[in-house]
């Protein structure tokens, strides 16, 4: 990593408030630029977050944004509505009033004396989102956004639902963080001694659990599509560099984009990153000069200048090099190749069917197979990634090829069909790709998920009748891998997948017919590569935070069953940074947990937990605490959900509030 401490132009920072809607409310913003932008203005960026510029994504701004602005830009960091230092009460996620603040402040941007006119807009994740869905409402200022580790479908590609199943690990475990996140206090020193408590307790009046409207809507309606650019890729008019990685959920929406977009318009990269940007150099790598190659697309759509960035290919993807099973990697081998068409001449589809004279399979998995399928959102730390899946194989039933004499490249989206049968009206089929080494050790490729009630379309519910077959079809997720001679390929299916898929409410079973049943793979000719290389990553000088070490370590990721009842328990830290100190004195601490139980007989069982406690303080004046709980159970007919929080004020309550909510479980 090199850190810049000298650029072009001399930065200067700025606090600035921004009015937006009828000019009651306005959002708090950090401004960077160049300190001479009054009199040579510059092209404007904006990231527009919830998560707080002066804590939470303050060391990552401190990495990004003062190099953009010394490069000729002015970079800014809005809080959104409701969050931060910003006015206003906390709304639902990408709702109809955050984003039109959004276009309200890409409009202000382009009308200041510093600005060119020029907007562009950049985020991982949650600013992922919104930039992708800001670019699809078209404000005139703004031509290009970078969109990070985000997604185009609200519903079938976010923490929400996945292949039209409830996806217990997020649904429950985000919910309970945005309820704690969305309870934080502003800072008196932004907003006023005097105003930071009449806000927050405003904001802790109107907070309400997310879970709650999520678990509403068990379809595809018009609230998931709300959002989801998917729905009129034609919306978007902003050029877009989508950026993602193969340890990221929300991969595939990268490689929708480049199908979608007009090509003279849309690049995409997918490394093997995780959930992060992909210079922090956080595992698995390689990392990327990321800074300089988004300043590329920067200077060509924002300054008009000829830096060869549309001249890459449409996809730049890393091809992932067989490697042993972990649950972290440092640096992922591997190699970057380059597509130029779609869909890519070089990947062509190979049907490999289950079986040939094999009988009827029965597919009837324990409720805690899923145990070892790693963490929904890797994020960089030690146990993110799925460990050997050799005991998950032994849950599941196991179709694999032979010993492959060549190496087998893949790049794209598998497919697996299934002929099948249901012996209950709903049910769940999850495919895991496994990639199985002569020593018997799995690798996890790649994996996907159907909800059966969904297999007719996200937007219905459709009920088996049990005694009768179907075809089924559905995607895996997106994956650049190469399987080496002498290893064998492995799809691995079940019907329980805890506590990633949440279980229907009745135990049943599947009969798969092998013969009438084939994986897809988009195999890729191994061939000339165009020569594809990024720069070292570069960043402005580090925030100068302390961390601190934890009082009592705990495992980040801990496993287990008691043997008399039958129930796997499983325990995550998500481990989002933990307590620290920042130069301006503010003491941010947070410990957050998840627990996930299940017995291994009973789907009724399934039970999720997440619990959440911060901290904020400065010197003797200002003390702020939020503790927050939630938990999620589920009947055969309801889903039942618990929530509560508590909020103290240098040692006295400011307010607590509980919640009690049952909701029909119409498919999930």
């Amino acid at each position: 990593m090199r850190y810049r401490e000298q650029f072009e132009r001399q930065v200067v920072r700025e606090d600035v408030w921004i009015p937006v809607g009828d000019g009651s409310t306005r959002l708090h913003a950090r401004v960077w630029r160049p300190a001479d932008a009054e009199a040579d203005p510059v092209p404007a960026l904006l990231e527009y977050l919830p998560y707080r510029k002066s804590d939470w994504t303050a060391p990552r701004d401190a990495q990004r944004h003062p190099w953009y602005a010394g490069h000729g830009y002015a970079s800014v960091r809005v809080d959104i509505r409701g969050h931060g230092d910003s006015e206003g009460t906390p709304g639902d996620e990408y709702d109809a009033r955050e984003l039109a603040d959004g276009v309200d402040v890409v409009n202000w941007l382009a009308a200041q004396s510093w600005c060119t006119g020029r907007v562009g807009m950049f985020g991982i994740s949650w600013g992922g989102f919104n930039s992708l869905q800001i670019a699809a409402l078209a404000p005139e200022p703004l031509k290009a956004i970078v969109t990070v580790c985000s997604a185009d479908d609200r519903y079938d590609n976010d923490v929400h639902y996945t292949g039209g199943a409830v996806l217990g690990i997020d649904m429950l475990a985000w919910a309970g963080t945005m309820l704690a996140f969305a309870s934080r206090p502003p800072d008196p020193q932004v907003v006023g001694a005097d105003r930071w408590l009449p806000m927050w307790r405003e904001r802790l009046d109107s907070v309400e659990p997310f879970l709650h409207t999520w678990l509403d809507h068990q379809q595809r309606d018009a609230y998931w599509r709300h959002g989801s650019v998917c729905e009129d890729y034609g919306a978007v008019q902003a050029a877009v560099l989508a950026v993602g990685g193969w340890n990221d959920p929300y991969r595939d929406t990268v490689l929708r984009l480049v199908e979608h977009l007009p090509a003279d318009r849309v690049r995409g990269i997918v490394g093997p990153w995780s959930h992060q940007y992909p210079d922090r150099g956080l595992p698995p790598g390689p990392a990327i000069g990321f800074l300089q190659e988004t300043r590329r697309w920067w200077d060509h759509w924002l300054k008009d200048k000829d830096t060869g960035v549309m001249s890459e290919p449409l996809l730049r993807a890393w091809v992932n090099d067989p490697v042993p099973p972990a649950t972290s990697y440092d640096v992922m081998p591997g190699r970057w190749v380059g597509d130029t068409d779609r869909p890519s001449r070089n990947v062509a589809w190979s049907e490999r069917p289950l079986g040939t004279d094999t009988g009827p399979v029965l597919v009837r998995s324990p409720q805690h197979t899923g145990v070892d399928a790693g963490r929904f959102f890797p994020f960089g730390n030690a146990s993110d990634l799925p460990p050997d899946q050799r005991e998950e194989d032994g849950r599941s039933v196991c179709f694999d090829s032979d010993v492959l004499h060549e190496r087998v490249e893949i790049l794209g989206r598998p497919r697996l069909r299934l002929r099948l049968d249901s012996a209950t009206p709903r049910a769940n089929v999850i495919a895991r790709l496994c990639d199985v080494a002569p020593d018997g050790s799995s690798t996890l490729v790649t994996r996907g998920v159907l909800n059966l009630l969904s297999r007719h379309g996200r937007d219905r519910v459709a009920e088996w009748t049990p005694g009768t077959y179907e075809d089924v079809e559905f995607e895996l997720t997106g994956i650049g891998y190469a399987f080496p001679p002498g290893h064998r390929i492995r799809i691995a299916v079940s019907d329980a997948y805890w506590p990633w898929v949440w279980p229907h409410g009745e135990r049943g079973e599947l009969t798969v017919l092998p013969a009438d049943s084939a994986l897809l793979l988009p195999v890729r000719e191994i061939g000339d590569e165009p020569e594809i290389g990024f720069e070292e990553p570069e960043q402005a000088p580090p925030l100068p935070v302390t961390y601190d070490a934890p009082a009592e370590p705990r495992p980040e990721r801990l496993i287990t069953y008691d043997v008399a009842k039958g129930e796997w328990t499983l325990e995550v830290d998500p481990n989002y940074g933990g307590s620290r100190t920042y130069p301006d004195g503010l003491r941010y601490e947070e410990r957050a947990r998840e627990t996930y139980r299940i017995r291994h007989d009973d789907p009724l069982s399934a039970r999720a937990v997440s619990e959440w406690h911060i901290r904020l303080r400065r010197g003797d004046d200002w003390d702020a605490e939020i503790m927050a709980r939630t938990e999620l159970q589920a009947t055969a007919a309801d889903f039942v959900m618990e929530s509560r929080i508590e909020a103290r004020a240098n040692g006295e309550t400011v307010a607590k509030r509980a919640w009690h909510r049952t909701t029909p479980r119409t498919s999930g």
